[in-house]
């Protein structure tokens, strides 16, 4: 749907790739043809780079690559935070999942010291940290969404979907520790676990569950290239390499 036409509208619109979760073909085409290419060269595992070259190159965007901060992968004035998780059986049904979504130090933005003495406090403030990253994110691009690419052991079969990227109200959480001493975040209405934060470390993971309408997708096991073969294609010989 299109942003709706106001009077008093200031707001600078970006040609959206596609809609949100309505992945073109041609794009999951260009993102399978890429993950063929990692196997052909080698690659035993897929990285969240990997994923944000990869995608990149599948909408014609550009992938920051910067440490801080959510937005990944920019095209126009739209972001991506990228994601990717290993699981077993990406296809089979309807199931949660956790993403890694950053470092939240409520005793660097806060002065928290001992985030266990009061973890309502605490948790509030790690929400809270998320959400000014957002703001941050949303003051140079919009919309703003994470990009979640689960991946199957043998790197040959993934599911693929998106999330807009949004603020949390930290009043419609409670915070409990579990027996690893982490903070779990719970919705107070549906009992649901959405957050887990480790005081070690400070890390913060967002749990989210697999929509229906999420993309899956297979490819098949290519043919490792040949050092020899490849080096003969590119013309390659020995003066290529200098000893200094």
């Amino acid at each position: 749907m299109k942003h709706p036409k106001l009077r008093d509208s200031k707001r600078l619109l970006t040609h959206e790739p596609y809609p949100i979760n309505e992945i073109p073909d041609n794009i999951i085409k260009n993102i399978g043809k890429q993950l063929v290419y990692m196997l052909c060269v080698g690659h035993k595992d897929l990285t969240g780079d990997d994923w944000g070259n990869i995608f990149a190159e599948a909408i014609g965007g550009n992938h920051l690559q910067s440490p801080v901060g959510i937005a990944d992968v920019v095209y126009e004035k739209m972001a991506w935070s990228m994601k990717t998780v290993k699981k077993d059986k990406p296809h089979n049904g309807s199931f949660q999942i956790r993403l890694i979504s950053g470092r939240c130090s409520p005793d660097y933005s806060y002065g928290i010291n001992d985030p266990h003495e009061d973890i309502q406090k605490t948790g509030r403030a790690v929400l809270n940290i998320w959400n000014e990253r957002v703001n941050i994110a949303q003051d140079y691009y919009n919309p703003l969404r994470t990009s979640i690419l689960i991946r199957s052991n043998d790197l040959l079969s993934y599911t693929l979907f998106e999330e807009e990227n949004h603020r949390y109200v930290a009043s419609e959480y409670r915070w409990e520790e579990n027996p690893n001493g982490n903070l779990i975040g719970i919705d107070i209405e549906t009992g649901l676990t959405c957050f887990t934060w480790q005081p070690h470390g400070s890390q913060f993971t967002i749990h989210t569950k697999v929509p229906q309408n999420a993309v899956k997708f297979r490819i098949k096991q290519p043919p490792k290239l040949d050092l020899e073969t490849t080096l003969q294609q590119i013309n390659y010989n020995d003066e290529w390499v200098e000893i200094l």
